[in-house]
């Protein structure tokens, strides 16, 4: 059984000119030859991903979505970067192709990459992956360990010095969501005035391991081996990456991650297979976190709250659009109940 994942058709008013990309295409890469087919990968809210097949050969190109979009998001250049300079010292990285700011090809830029073939955990594993507690947990440990390796990277060392601001981090980071979310606030969603006010009052100092941050590490951004599924071999979705804290990443992270015992309303917006019998708990991830970094993880709750927040913000801001008409996805109808959701959480920890 075939359990890579797949992409599908390309959803409407998403379609890409593949007459004027096809021929773009093959006057950069080198041996593309035949017809052209995109598919789209169904999931993600934010930047848009095709799957691009040319013969035999199959790659990925991203570009940013349709519609109103924050001013310093959807830097497809930025990520681009990322991934050539990260390539050679973290294999998990896809292998960057090309990046085009030519807006007379797509209208935006764009970049291309080689596809990572494989399985990508969604809320439930593919048909044909049978996974047993103690291979849950091994698969868990996995996720902690690469997550761990990039942020125990020198990112000076390989070149990222200049990719990021570490001092003044964390304060940044909250007063910028701070103010995305009031900006992209509908008047039916809660305000988080009393969480945001906690996260400046509590701030924590600056971290004295600042490192290359994902920002948006979990299970359906890594590639599985569809031939042993335990092991991790690739990493998506480098859009928000940066140099920071290493545990406001984290913190993100668990933002996503649905236990076993939560509430029934964390339960209804539960993404990836985080409840099955023998995965890790969030509290059990942050500990073998720490232990692999040796980062003081005793303040996590701090980290754990913004998390929450944030992801709100990031919600909020794709419902924005939906709520004003610019986008016709029905994914993003639901956003707005995830944002209350995400509130009630944050606030049973301030």
């Amino acid at each position: 059984m075939d359990v890579n994942d797949k992409a599908v058709d390309v959803r409407q008013g998403e379609d890409l000119d593949t007459e004027k990309v096809g021929a773009y295409l093959k006057n950069k890469i080198p041996g593309l030859e035949g017809e052209m087919k995109v598919g789209q990968f169904p999931s993600g809210f934010s930047n848009l991903t095709y799957l691009i097949s040319v013969g035999s050969r199959e790659m990925v190109l991203r570009r940013p979505p349709f519609g109103k979009k924050a001013k310093t998001a959807h830097d497809m250049g930025r990520e681009y970067r990322m991934l050539k300079a990260l390539r050679p010292y973290f294999g998990y990285c896809p292998e960057p192709l090309l990046f085009c700011e030519d807006q007379e090809i797509m209208g935006c830029d764009f970049y291309v990459m080689e596809r990572i073939p494989g399985i990508i955990p969604r809320k439930e594993f593919p048909k044909g992956v049978e996974l047993s507690p103690a291979d849950n947990l091994k698969l868990c440990q996995s996720l902690v360990e690469v997550h761990a390796k990039l942020h125990n990277l020198d990112y000076k060392a390989i070149g990222l010095g200049d990719f990021g601001n570490p001092t003044g981090y964390v304060k940044r980071q909250i007063e910028g969501w701070s103010r995305r979310y009031r900006d992209a606030r509908t008047p039916d969603v809660p305000d988080f005035e009393k969480i945001m006010q906690w996260l400046a009052e509590k701030m924590p100092a600056d971290s004295d391991r600042p490192g290359i941050i994902h920002n948006d590490y979990k299970f359906d951004n890594v590639v599985l081996n569809a031939s042993n599924p335990l092991e991790i071999i690739g990493v998506l979705d480098w859009e928000m990456a940066t140099i920071g804290d290493p545990l406001m990443d984290l913190g993100s992270s668990m933002a996503y991650w649905v236990n076993q015992d939560d509430p029934e309303n964390l339960q209804a917006m539960r993404q990836m297979p985080t409840n099955k019998p023998g995965m890790m708990t969030r509290n059990e991830i942050v500990e073998y976190y720490g232990k692999l970094t040796g980062i003081d993880v005793s303040g996590f709750d701090y980290y754990y709250c913004f998390g929450l927040f944030r992801l709100a913000v990031i919600a909020q801001q794709i419902y924005y659009r939906y709520y004003n008409g610019q986008t016709k996805d029905s994914r993003f109808k639901m956003l707005g109940f995830v944002v209350a959701i995400l509130e009630e959480a944050a606030m049973k920890l301030i």
